[in-house]
């Protein structure tokens, strides 16, 4: 590296890690194609995508942790895999508010995957301020996890509380769990628009609310300083917006 300056240097670790993001969006975008939508899969079928899925996601964890400057393709190969996972994952059959979501007992442990980002730290937010405030939180890998008794995953594949359809986690949460207090929608809007990238809701503030999200998982590599952090942020937020 002599002679090279530090710009220099950031320049060859991005183009590294674009490369190997573009790799996994490349094989997501291959299992969309490989399965047209509306097809269903046997048992077969699921555990082969669930398979793929998981071994993906791992592979972007492990790019990630040596991506030390915060290549731009991270985010395009998140989006691929989660364009997957909402494809083949059946539309949940629970009403808004119904089937006794309120009823969950407290004090349950929350699992997600690691390395959470703006719907994870958004959803761990709003269940321990509106749905289970002794909440706690577990980060998992996917391959091999199986949920452990009082566990809730959501986030995740086949999760009990993640995408269906075009909804992101968090507005799952809120029509499950029946959440309408005021500016929580607002916050829902936000949270879809950065997590989807479909501009189905326009919002000002969300470009705002990406760059502070950004940032703090930039700074902090620990899940949990990520959820804290972002939760003070949402506070705040969410204030604003009542």
């Amino acid at each position: 590296m002599e002679g090279l300056t530090d710009g220099q240097i950031e320049a060859l670790f991005r183009v590294a890690r674009e490369s190997e993001y573009s790799a996994v969006a490349g094989e997501a975008e291959e299992l969309l194609r490989g399965t047209p939508a509306g097809r269903e899969l046997d048992a077969q079928g699921r555990a082969e995508l669930e398979s793929a899925l998981s071994r993906l996601r791992r592979r972007l964890a492990e790019i990630g942790a040596i991506d030390f400057f915060g290549a731009p393709s991270r985010e395009a190969a998140e989006a691929a895999l989660q364009r997957v996972e909402r494809r083949f994952r059946p539309l949940a059959k629970t009403r808004p508010g119904g089937s006794g979501a309120r009823a969950r007992k407290p004090g349950q442990t929350w699992v997600t995957r690691r390395g959470v980002y703006i719907d994870r730290i958004a959803s761990a937010w709003l269940i321990r301020r509106f749905i289970d405030r002794s909440a706690r939180f577990r980060f998992v890998e996917e391959r091999g996890y199986r949920p452990a008794p009082r566990e809730v995953r959501f986030d995740m594949f086949e999760a009990e509380y993640t995408h269906e359809g075009e909804r992101c986690t968090f507005e799952v949460l809120l029509a499950r769990f029946g959440l309408e207090e005021p500016g929580l929608q607002a916050v829902g809007e936000m949270v879809h628009d950065i997590d989807l990238r479909d501009g189905k809701f326009a919002r000002p503030e969300a470009p705002g609310l990406e760059r502070v999200i950004d940032g703090i998982a930039r700074r902090h590599a620990k899940d949990q300083a990520r959820i804290a952090q972002g939760s003070a942020v949402l506070d705040a937020l969410y204030d604003a917006l009542r």
